[in-house]
C-alpha cells in the first residue's frame, strides 16, 4: 500500500513465525507493533499503552481469541480487533462479527489484504468519535417515527423497568438498547452486550451467568458471566426469541429475584443490573404455542419499544444515505462523495427489507466500486441490479429515444434465455467489473465481491477466465 499507515497496533499469537512475518510487515507499513503471545499478555499491555487496534488469533492456549475479543470490548471498548485463524468456518465468522470484531481474515492471507483491513480498522478507531457505524447514523433521521421513539427511550432510561425492543433485523435495536443506558442513571457503570442468537444453550448459560473451576471438561479457572461484568450497569439481550425453555427458567428467576448460580456452583450470587431485550420474533405467538414462556414474556414486555422498518420511514433514507457515503468514504480512504438527485430517488425506490444495516451495506459497497465522487441513478441501479431483494425500478432506467428504430424481433428459432443463463452472464460480468476496479488482484477483487478468495477462484475457473 502506498500511504503509510499510523498507529500502534497490538499483535497478538502464539507462533513466533508468524508474528515475526506479520510484525514485521506491519512495521514496514509504518505502524508501532506490540507483540505478545497470549490473551493475557496482551489484556496487560492495553493496561499500560495506548493501542489503537488489536490483532489476535483465534485459536490460543488459555484464553483464545474470542474471549480476548469479548474482555476487551467489554473494557476498552473504542479498540477494535481483528481476528485472524487458519480454521475459519462461517459460524465462527458471524459469531466474531456479532461478538464485536472489526474484521475477520482467514489465514494465509496477503499484503494488501491484511493492510487494508488494518487501514480501514484504524481510519474508524482514530477518525470517528464513535467507532461503530450504526450507534452514529441509525438516528440521523428526524422524521417523526424516530423521534417518538427516541423520547420514549429517553423517559424510559430514567427508571429501571426493563425495556423490550422489538422489530425486524437492522433497524438499530442494538443503538436503542445504547441510548437507554447512555440516559440512564447507570450510564457510568459497564454497557455489556450478549447475542443469545449466536450461541448454542450450553455456551449460552456459561457466558450468561459463568462458570466454576471444574464445571465441565476445559473449565480450567472460575470465569464470570455476562450478568456479574455488568453489575452496576446494562446487560443487552439481543435476539431474546432465541433462547431454549431450559435458559428461559433460570432467565426468569433472574429477572424476577436479581440473583443466580455459576455454571457448576452452589453459591447465590446478588446481582444489580438493568436489563434491555431485543428480539425480531413475535413472541406472542411464541407464548400461544408454547415456545416461549408467558410469565417470562410480561417479565420482558414491561416497557415494550417498537423500532420502525426503514419502508415506514423513507424521509430518513437520504440523511441516512449522505451521512453513510461520508461515513465509509473517510473509513475507505476515498474523497468525498455527491449524490445526485435520480440516484437518491432510486433508493428511496427500494423496499430495503434489511433495513438500515443493508442501506448501510449498500451504500458501502457503491463508495468501495466506484469510480469517481458522483453517484448518479445509473450508478444506483447497477449495484441495484446486483443485490438480491432490489432490483431497478422503472424510473432508473433510461426511456427509449422516439428516433431509435424500434426493437427487432428476434431471429425465427432463436432460444430465449433461460433464467440460468442470465444468471450465468450476470456473474460473468461482476467477476469481469471485479478485477477491473481492483486492477486484476484476487484478493481485493473477492472484496469488492464480498466472497472469499477460494470462491473467487472456483467462479474464475468456472466461467473460464482463470
Amino acid at each position: 500500500m502506498a500511504e503509510s499507515l499510523k498507529g500502534s497496533v497490538l499483535l497478538v499469537d502464539d507462533d513466533p513465525a508468524v508474528a515475526k512475518v506479520l510484525g514485521a510487515l506491519l512495521a514496514q507499513a509504518g505502524l508501532t507493533v506490540h507483540t505478545t503471545k497470549s490473551g493475557t499478555e496482551a489484556l496487560a499491555v492495553l493496561g499500560q499503552k495506548p493501542i489503537d487496534v488489536v490483532v489476535s488469533d483465534v485459536r490460543m492456549p488459555g484464553m483464545s481469541g474470542l474471549e480476548l475479543l469479548a474482555e476487551v470490548t467489554r473494557a476498552y471498548a473504542d479498540v477494535p480487533v481483528v481476528l485472524i485463524t487458519a480454521h475459519g468456518t462461517v459460524p465462527m465468522a458471524v459469531e466474531a462479527m456479532k461478538a464485536g470484531a472489526a474484521d475477520f481474515i482467514l489465514k494465509p492471507f496477503d499484503r494488501e489484504e491484511i493492510l487494508f483491513t488494518i487501514r480501514k480498522a484504524l481510519l474508524r478507531a482514530q477518525g470517528e468519535p464513535e467507532r461503530s457505524p450504526l450507534k452514529t447514523s441509525a438516528f440521523v433521521g428526524r422524521g417523526a417515527a424516530m423521534t417518538e421513539v427516541e423520547t420514549l427511550l429517553t423517559r424510559a432510561a430514567g427508571g429501571t423497568a426493563t425495556v423490550l425492543l422489538r422489530g425486524e433485523s437492522g433497524t438499530g435495536k442494538e443503538l436503542a438498547a445504547k441510548v437507554v443506558h447512555d440516559a440512564s442513571p447507570r450510564h457510568g457503570g459497564p454497557f455489556v452486550k450478549l447475542h443469545c442468537a449466536a450461541l448454542p444453550e450450553t455456551l449460552l448459560e456459561s457466558e450468561l451467568f459463568g462458570y466454576e473451576k471444574g464445571a465441565f471438561t476445559g473449565a480450567a479457572t472460575r470465569k464470570p458471566g455476562r450478568v456479574e461484568l455488568a453489575h452496576g450497569g446494562t446487560l443487552f439481550l439481543d435476539e431474546i426469541g432465541d433462547i431454549t425453555p431450559h435458559v428461559q427458567v433460570k432467565l426468569l428467576r433472574l429477572l424476577q429475584e436479581r440473583e443466580f448460580e455459576r455454571l457448576g456452583g452452589t453459591q447465590t450470587l446478588k446481582v444489580d443490573v438493568r436489563f434491555v431485550a431485543a428480539t425480531h420474533r413475535p413472541l406472542e405467538e411464541m407464548v400461544k404455542k408454547g415456545e416461549f414462556r408467558e410469565d417470562l414474556f410480561y417479565r420482558l414486555n414491561v416497557v415494550p419499544v417498537w423500532l420502525p422498518p426503514l419502508r415506514a420511514r423513507p424521509e430518513d433514507i437520504e440523511p441516512l444515505a449522505r451521512h453513510f457515503l461520508e461515513l465509509h468514504a473517510k473509513a475507505n480512504g476515498r474523497q468525498p462523495f455527491t449524490l445526485m438527485a435520480d440516484g437518491l430517488q432510486a433508493l428511496q425506490a427500494q423496499p430495503w427489507p434489511g433495513n438500515v444495516r443493508q442501506l448501510q451495506n449498500f451504500m458501502e459497497r457503491l463508495v468501495v466500486l466506484s469510480d469517481g465522487p458522483t453517484l448518479t441513478g445509473e450508478d444506483v441501479a447497477r449495484e441495484l441490479s446486483r443485490q438480491p431483494g432490489l432490483m431497478p425500478t422503472p424510473a432508473q432506467v433510461a426511456p427509449a429515444s422516439p428516433f431509435a428504430p424500434a426493437a427487432s424481433p428476434p431471429p425465427t428459432g432463436s432460444e430465449p434465455k433461460t433464467l440460468e443463463s442470465q444468471r450465468r452472464e450476470t456473474e460473468r460480468q461482476a467477476l469481469l467489473d471485479a478485477l477491473k476496479r481492483a486492477g486484476d488482484n484476487r484478493t481485493l477483487a473477492a472484496r469488492l465481491l464480498g466472497i472469499s478468495r477460494r470462491t473467487l477462484y472456483n467462479k474464475l475457473e468456472e466461467h473460464g477466465l482463470v
